[in-house]
Order: C-alpha cells, then sequence, then structure tokens
C-alpha cells in the first residue's frame, strides 16, 4: 500500500462503520456505529456472543467485506475506496489470516501450502522456497517441510496456516477461533507460539469466545448487538516508585 500511517498514528482506523444486511423485507444491523483504532504491534482480542457482529468485524478488518457506512482506514487507506483487485492485493500482502479450520490445500504439502501467498504476490520460485521454509522452522515444523495436512497433527497443521499467514511480513495477523478445533494442551502451544509473534513487534487481532485465550491478548474487546460494549486493557500498571 502506497499510503502510510493514518494522522493519529493507527495501523487501523475504524470510525463509526454499520455494516447492514437484507433479510427478505426486514434489515439486520450486524455493526452499530462501530468505532475502533489498532496502534502498530498491538495484540487486540475480541470477544463477544453469537450475533454480537464480532465475525462481521473481522471480515471488515480483513477486507473480505466492506461496511455499508463509515470509514475503515488500514495504514492511511480508505477501503471503502478500493475495487475488488486491490482489495485482493491488500489481503495478499498486508493481511496474514489463521483459521479455525485451518484453510489448507489437502494435496499440497506444507512447504507449498506456505508459499501460497508468495506465489499470489509473484514472488521468485527460489525466494519463495527459502522463505517458505525458513517460516516452518519458525514455528517448528522445519522436519515437515514435505508432509501434506493428513499427515499432520491439528496443532501442526494450525502451525503451518500460521507460517502461511506470517510469509508475506503482513502489517496485520488475523485469527479466527485459532483454538477451536484444537484440545486444551495443543490449544495452549498455538497461544504461547501467537505470543511470541506478538512480542516480535506483529499486530495480532484474534477472535475468541474462550476468556483464557482473550486474556492473553492485552486489550479486550467485547461486542453486543452490533456495539462495543467495553474495551479494556488486560496490563496492569506498574506500582509507582516509593
Amino acid at each position: 500500500m502506497s499510503a502510510g500511517p493514518s494522522d493519529n498514528g493507527a495501523l487501523i482506523d475504524i470510525t463509526d462503520i454499520r455494516k447492514v444486511y437484507e433479510m427478505g423485507s426486514t434489515e439486520v444491523n450486524a455493526l452499530d456505529g462501530v468505532s475502533l483504532h489498532v496502534r502498530k504491534g498491538e495484540y487486540l482480542a475480541i470477544m463477544g456472543p453469537s450475533g454480537s457482529g464480532k465475525s462481521t468485524l473481522m471480515n471488515i478488518v480483513g477486507c473480505l467485506d466492506t461496511p455499508t457506512s463509515g470509514s475503515y482506514k488500514l495504514r492511511g487507506t480508505e477501503i471503502r475506496e478500493r475495487d475488488d483487485d486491490e482489495l485482493a492485493r491488500i489481503r495478499n500482502q498486508e493481511i496474514g489470516f489463521i483459521f479455525q479450520t485451518f484453510n489448507l490445500l489437502p494435496r499440497a504439502d506444507a512447504l507449498h501450502n506456505v508459499e501460497l501467498p508468495l506465489i499470489y504476490a509473484g514472488r521468485p520460485a527460489k525466494e519463495r522456497r527459502e522463505r517458505a521454509r525458513a517460516m516452518l522452522e519458525m514455528v517448528g515444523l522445519g522436519d515437515r517441510t514435505h508432509h501434506r495436512p493428513n499427515e499432520l497433527s491439528g496443532g501442526q497443521r494450525q502451525r503451518v496456516a500460521i507460517a502461511r499467514a506470517l510469509v508475506n511480513g503482513p502489517s496485520l495477523v488475523l485469527a479466527d477461533e485459532p483454538t477451536g478445533n484444537l484440545d486444551s494442551k495443543t490449544g495452549l502451544e498455538i497461544m504461547a507460539l501467537l505470543d511470541d509473534i506478538s512480542s516480535r513487534g506483529n499486530t495480532v487481532i484474534l477472535v475468541t469466545h474462550e476468556e483464557e485465550v482473550a486474556e492473553r491478548a492485552h486489550r479486550i474487546v467485547r461486542l453486543r448487538d452490533g456495539r462495543i460494549e467495553s474495551d479494556r486493557s488486560t496490563r496492569t500498571a506498574a506500582p509507582s516508585p516509593a
């Protein structure tokens, strides 16, 4: 993206966005005047009951959907003004996606699955392979490069998905229920990996219904009925010197 950060320093600058869906003769306000500002390097969890609007908000932040009204700027670029080709480029170059269901190609090995965003970006084959291998090493799967998804455990598949999300060096990592299909022990391992990704300076936003997962983030935004109900930091302030 050619534009720089927005004036207030936010990576994500959402102002009064609304998303209205037509359901037959009625209108459903999935988002009803949401404003949200996320700075580079923040680690944010989005929570809320079913129907609260959290998935709709995630889709808009991920440029998979556009708001009915209001403003969404990503790194200073107004997303509502972009056409489909530009949105596809932004998704590929600026956003890394981690899904509950992994979304891996079943017939491709781990290396090729991680390479995919680089293929879409038109990177040379040698660079793609080197970068994909480095990402698999980073998530602890350097010895699984030629394993297909059905030869990997659920946790290993999610690690492949995380490597794929990071391979393009995105501005933003979006994780949608990243532990939803994993057992408790494996879920903790994946959250430790996301913690590490955040500590490296990556901006991470995750949607979760699990309180213990959300509490690992540095900030929790709760939605209800399409509006932000609360927005709080999970970090405790350091005690003042005596």
